[in-house]
C-alpha cells in the first residue's frame, strides 16, 4: 500500500447521490422534504415553547418532551437542510470536515434520544406503579440532572467513532450512496482497514441501543400489569394512552435503528439502507410531537390556552 500511495489521489470532498437521479423528481422531493421540514421544526419548537410557556407543563412528564423535541430538532436540522441543497444543485460536494461534523450531530442526537426513551419509559413507570411516592422521587432538579445527562451522554458517544474516522484516508471512490454521510458508506469506500471503525460502531450501537430497548421493555412491563390490575375503566384508560403514544414512537425508532447498525455488514441493497436512514433522520422527527401531543389532553389545553391569549 505504501509504494501505491503516491499514485493514488485521496478524496477530500464526497458527492452524496441523493434519493434519485431523475431530475422531475428532484424537485418534487425537494417541496416534499421542504414542508416536511418546516413541519417537523413547527412541531418541535412548537412543544418545547408550549412546555416552556405553560405552568400546567412544567412537570417531569413534559420536560422530558422538551428534551426529547429538542433532539428530534437536531436530527432533523442536522441531515434534512443539506439534503434540499442537494436537491437543487446536484454539483454540490461535501467535504470531509462538513462529513464529519453531519454525522456528529445526528449520532448525538440519536444517542441522546435513546436515554430519553429510557428517562421517559422511567418516569411513567413511576408515575403509574408508585404515583405516591412521584413528587418525591420525580423532583424537578432529578428531571433536569437527567436531560442533562442524556445530553452529556450523547454529545460524547460520537467522539469515538469521529476520532476513529479521521484516521481513515479516502481514495477508491468519492460517491456516498446516500442522502447524507452516513458512516458505514464511509467504511465502505475508504482505502484502509476500517473493520475496527465497524465492529465499534457495531459494538456501541448493540450495547446502547438493546440495553436502552430493555430498560424500556421492562418499564412498561411492570406499568402494563399496574395498569391491568387498575379497578377504575378511567385510570386504565388514561394509564394506557399516555403509554400507547410512547411505545408507538419507540417501536418505530429502535426498529429502524437496529435494522441499520445492529446487523451483519453484508445486510440490506442500499435502497433498503436509504429508505431505513429516512425514516429515522427525518420521518420519526416529524412524527414525534404529533404522536405525542394530538392524544394528550393537557397539550392540547395548553395549546387553546396560548391561542385564547
Amino acid at each position: 500500500v505504501a509504494m501505491s500511495e503516491g499514485n493514488k489521489t485521496l478524496v477530500t470532498e464526497f458527492v452524496l447521490t441523493g434519493l434519485t437521479d431523475r431530475p422531475w423528481l428532484q424537485v418534487l422531493l425537494f417541496i416534499i422534504f421542504l414542508m416536511v421540514y418546516l413541519i417537523t421544526m413547527v412541531g418541535n419548537l412548537g412543544l418545547m415553547a408550549l412546555v416552556w410557556k405553560d405552568p400546567h407543563l412544567q412537570t417531569p412528564m413534559y420536560l422530558f418532551l422538551g428534551g426529547l423535541a429538542f433532539a428530534d430538532v437536531c436530527t432533523s436540522t442536522s441531515v434534512t437542510p443539506r439534503m434540499l441543497v442537494n436537491f437543487l444543485d446536484k454539483t454540490a460536494m461535501i467535504s470531509l470536515a462538513e462529513c464529519t461534523t453531519q454525522f456528529y450531530f445526528f449520532a448525538s442526537s440519536a444517542t441522546t434520544e435513546c436515554i430519553l426513551l429510557v428517562v421517559m419509559a422511567y418516569d411513567r413507570y413511576v408515575a403509574i406503579c408508585n404515583p405516591l411516592l412521584y413528587p418525591v422521587v420525580m423532583s424537578n432538579k432529578l428531571c433536569t440532572q437527567l436531560i442533562s445527562v442524556s445530553y452529556a451522554i450523547g454529545f460524547l458517544h460520537p467522539l469515538v467513532h469521529v476520532s476513529l474516522l479521521l484516521r481513515l484516508t479516502f481514495c477508491r471512490t468519492n460517491i456516498i450512496h446516500c442522502f447524507y454521510c452516513e458512516i458505514l458508506q464511509l467504511f465502505k469506500i475508504s482505502c484502509n482497514d476500517s473493520s475496527i471503525n465497524a465492529l465499534l460502531i457495531f459494538i456501541f450501537a448493540a450495547f446502547i441501543q438493546i440495553s436502552t430497548l430493555m430498560a424500556i421493555i421492562i418499564s412498561y412491563t411492570h406499568v402494563l400489569f399496574d395498569i391491568l390490575k387498575k379497578k377504575s375503566e378511567k385510570g386504565r384508560s388514561k394509564a394506557f394512552s399516555t403509554c400507547s403514544a410512547h411505545l408507538l414512537s419507540v417501536s418505530l425508532y429502535y426498529g429502524t435503528l437496529i435494522f441499520m447498525y445492529v446487523r451483519p455488514a453484508s445486510g440490506l441493497a442500499e435502497d433498503q439502507d436509504k429508505m431505513y436512514s429516512l425514516f429515522y433522520t427525518i420521518i420519526i422527527p416529524l412524527l414525534n410531537p404529533f404522536i405525542y401531543s394530538l392524544r394528550n389532553k393537557e397539550v392540547m389545553h395548553a395549546l387553546r390556552r396560548v391561542i385564547k391569549k
